[in-house]
């Protein structure tokens, strides 16, 4: 029988503030306390991919953000799931589960809460197999994704998931994830002042080598290269070849400046139809500084039907993998995101969320996540996390101080000098 998750609170409208009445809200506080929605309740939650990276990392975190969540690690290979087991301790389980079994996924569902989907990668999959299966059997859900097509095809699932009352988030991870967040209180507080209207967002990400991620980050990059890059300029959607429009980027202590290439991401049409932004656009770049020659290269020598084929990709996976995990070895793992606002009076805000390890990083944004769902925080339907159904306003400063633990560099609703290596002193200690 399915287990339906309980809402704690009525959505409240959309609002045009941050979360926090003052634009100074310290959101690198205390982490707090979790409040489940039904405190009486064995919640349950699987983690689809979760012996991988992403899903691994997503059950570690959880499993010390709320000790008395019950995890269930499920993957088709049976010794590493007992392996993560043994690592998560007494309060988890494994199920071996395969998202091209529909009956196996169906039953696997009914049993749990909620269902983490970290099994990627999400580019060129055909249908949303797991949301579809989540909708059937009345579960909570929340992805990981970072493809375009995918999340707008869950998007389309707005009706089913509303009538079987399943609340949903996509793209809830670190990028577009977290960062989607941050977008939405960035503009809310440029908003609430009422000082000049955002016109232009910008992400930008670095992160180094495969951000020890492994196999996966690299066949999702690898797929990325094969799609047209959508941007919007002053409300008209743009069309951009991928890994080009380079720009010098600073990320700040412990990163500094890097170049950032421009890639297909879905966070770019989500917050330019949610937050009504009407400039957007999302770059990415990686170190050693080789593998973007490299991306570079491989965008203008091979066919986008050849970047877009799932098996050939796994391929070059292959035959990359191993060279990927030597320079790792030295590149480190670092990862930043910095979402850059500017708006029509001439201010220009910053956030920037920097860590050591991207395979730390992005296991705890999700189990944020996770959390916020469990807390009541989300409507029935799917939405993407800078929606207000998604994410409630009153939560998002709960999500970004959970999401930010370890990072040594965390700040939103900034100037630029505060971010910049090597900030301009104008006069007198004043600084640009």
């Amino acid at each position: 029988m399915a287990r339906v998750l309980p809402l704690h609170h009525p959505y409240r409208a959309a609002t045009v503030r941050a979360s926090s009445s003052s634009n100074e809200t310290k959101y690198n506080g205390g982490v707090p306390e979790v409040k489940l929605a039904d405190p009486t309740r064995n919640y349950r939650v699987l983690v689809l991919g979760g012996t991988g990276r992403v899903g691994g990392s997503t059950a570690v975190a959880l499993s010390k953000l709320c000790p008395e969540i019950k995890i269930v690690v499920a993957g088709r290979n049976r010794e590493k799931g007992e392996a993560m087991v043994a690592k998560l301790g007494e309060n988890s389980e494994f199920a071996q589960v395969d998202i091209n079994d529909s009956n196996m996924l169906q039953t696997s569902l009914r049993d749990v809460d909620l269902v983490v989907h970290a099994a990627g990668p999400f580019q060129q999959a055909p249908k949303c197999t797991v949301l579809e299966a989540a909708i059937k059997t009345k579960t909570a859900y929340i992805d990981v994704c970072d493809d375009t097509s995918y999340a707008f095809r869950a998007k389309s699932l707005q009706a089913e998931a509303l009538a079987a009352n399943v609340p949903a988030i996509t793209t809830a991870g670190i990028y577009p994830g977290v960062s989607n967040v941050m977008a939405a209180e960035m503009v809310a507080a440029a908003r609430s002042e009422d000082k000049g209207k955002p016109e232009k967002l910008r992400f930008s990400y670095y992160t180094a080598g495969t951000g020890g991620a492994g196999p996966t980050i690299l066949a999702t990059s690898f797929l990325l290269l094969g799609e047209e890059v959508t941007a919007y300029k002053q409300g008209e959607k743009v069309k951009l070849k991928p890994y080009s429009g380079m720009i010098n980027v600073d990320f700040g202590k412990g990163i500094r400046k890097r170049d950032v290439y421009l890639l297909n991401l879905p966070e770019v049409r989500s917050s330019h139809e949610v937050l009504g932004v009407p400039t957007v656009s999302a770059r990415f770049g990686t170190s050693p500084f080789f593998w973007n020659w490299g991306m570079e290269i491989m965008t203008k020598l091979l066919p986008a039907e050849v970047l877009r084929d799932r098996a050939k990709v796994q391929q070059m996976v292959d035959l990359f993998d191993p060279v990927v995990r030597a320079t790792d070895s030295f590149s480190g793992e670092r990862v930043s995101m910095r979402v850059d606002l500017e708006c029509s009076d001439g201010r220009v805000a910053v956030g920037l969320y920097s860590h050591k390890k991207l395979s730390v990083a992005v296991g705890v944004s999700t189990a944020a996540f996770v959390v916020a769902m469990l807390e009541g925080s989300t409507q029935p339907g799917v939405w993407f996390p800078e929606e207000p159904q998604g994410i409630a306003v009153e939560a998002r400063e709960a999500l970004l101080k959970r999401a930010s633990q370890g990072t040594f560099n965390f700040i939103l609703n900034k100037p630029p000098w505060m971010v910049e290596t090597v900030p301009k002193e104008v006069i007198l200690g004043i600084y640009v």
